[in-house]
């Protein structure tokens, strides 16, 4: 008696991505969303009422104020390859708390603040414990929400810090004035305290741990290392587990680009915040008025990007994202160097917010997608670093390169830049197509 052949089933249809509101439904991501929004405005007015404390009253020149950023950001460039080793060993939900009230005791400390030098220390402490905390937030994200809403709610997130600078300076201003740089201290203290208690209401959990390692094993591309003894051996392990972490960026082309280009995209960040008030001043002979007006579209632009981008780019594939995202940033930054006018300074930054929107959300997406869950801290403390790290040489190259070829050249030189990572990327970090398996006959 003779079969009819079986038919292989057809691959059951990829889900519908979810929108930002359906993500909220989920309980981890609400409140994790909800404790992202009152300590970012928290943040704001603590530094708000830094710099104007060391503005105002401590005269501080415009090189204290840069290396006020940098005290900020060197900690989490330093440490964040360290950091995520442990953000993928310890438990989820005490990290995240801990880092939370860690912080809330520290931002206590520039209640006895009176010197720069003390100042640049407090915010290097707090920056070295959110280089613990921004990994664990970004592995709770990863465990909370399906791969097919991570896009909405990285959107979510960023939606935050673009609408915090935004509305976040002004209020701070009010805040400051009313009530004095030492409530703008308890403010934020207060608010790491309620992102603390807001975590510790939440159930979160994560895979296993050895059933992670156990799926690197039979991956045996990315081998856990055998954890030992003593305090030699731990060191061994630490530096094998970090470069597990990096060995996995350096070997995926999609997550090396996208690490890339995010970086790329906070250099020219970098770059802007010293230049963009001298252009202002020598280029378009302008006041602070103008000023204000400009800075502000970078910020306009990224909020109305994060939000838009998420409903009009849901077929659009992350990396193809990530190109338009580059080439938008290089129009604007040509824009600003090409057309010294103040209506071509506000639609270039308005321009560029848009693009870095562009590739901040697919980038953070499909590095989350694309990496194992047991290398989320090591992979997103790393990506955190570089991010950092380009900040960095974008505020002190920033400054010096201005000196020597002028503000506009360095726009230039930055659309450049980007177009030659745009073709670096096509030519060899495309991510490789996974092949296609037939069924044996």
């Amino acid at each position: 008696m003779s079969t009819a052949p079986a038919i292989p089933a057809s691959a059951p249809a990829a889900p519908a991505p979810l929108s930002m509101k359906e993500v909220l439904r989920v309980p981890v991501m609400r409140r994790l969303w909800y404790a992202q929004l009152v300590s970012t405005f928290g943040d704001f007015l603590a530094l708000f009422a830094v710099i104007n404390f060391l503005t105002f009253n401590l005269k501080a020149t415009p090189r204290d104020v840069t290396g006020l950023q940098i005290a900020y950001l060197l900690p989490i460039a330093v440490l964040g390859v360290l950091a995520g080793v442990f953000v993928d060993r310890w438990p989820l939900k005490p990290t995240l708390v801990s880092s939370d009230l860690t912080r809330a005791v520290l931002c206590l400390l520039l209640l006895f603040a009176h010197t720069t030098l003390q100042f640049y220390l407090i915010l290097a402490s707090i920056s070295v414990v959110s280089s613990f905390f921004g990994p664990a937030q970004g592995v709770a994200i990863r465990s909370a929400v399906p791969l097919h809403g991570l896009r909405s709610a990285n959107s979510l997130m960023q939606q935050v810090m673009f609408g915090m600078r935004i509305v976040g300076p002004p209020l701070a201003g009010v805040m400051y004035k009313a009530l004095g740089a030492r409530a703008c201290y308890w403010g934020d203290s207060f608010s790491f305290v309620c992102s603390g208690l807001l975590i510790a209401s939440l159930a979160i959990s994560r895979p296993a741990l050895a059933a992670m390692e156990n799926k690197l094993d039979e991956n045996d591309t990315y081998p856990v290392v055998a954890k030992k003894k003593g305090i030699a051996a731990g060191i061994v392990t630490i530096g094998s587990d970090m470069k597990v972490g990096i060995s996995f960026i350096v070997h995926h082309a999609g997550v090396l680009f996208v690490i890339l280009a995010f970086a790329a995209g906070m250099f020219v960040l970098g770059c802007f915040g010293p230049l963009i008030a001298v252009y202002v001043r020598d280029s378009l002979h302008a006041s602070t008025g103008v000023y204000s007006v400009v800075s502000a579209m970078i910020g306009v632009g990224m909020f109305a990007g994060v939000t838009g981008l998420n409903a009009v780019g849901k077929d659009i594939k992350n990396t193809t994202q990530v190109y338009l995202g580059l080439g938008g940033i290089a129009l604007g930054v040509c824009l600003l160097g090409a057309v010294p006018y103040v209506w071509a300074a506000i639609l270039a930054d308005l321009i560029i917010g848009l693009a870095v929107a562009g590739i901040i959300v697919p980038a953070t997406t499909m590095i989350q997608q694309e990496t194992p869950p047991a290398l989320m801290g090591r992979v997103g403390s790393t990506n955190m670093s570089v991010l950092f790290g380009a900040q960095i040489v974008g505020l002190v190259l920033s400054g010096l390169l201005a000196n020597r070829i002028g503000v506009r050249h360095v726009f230039f030189y930055c659309a450049v830049m980007l177009v030659a990572l745009i073709l670096l990327g096509k030519l060899f970090m495309e991510p490789k197509p996974h092949p296609q398996t037939t069924p044996a006959a």
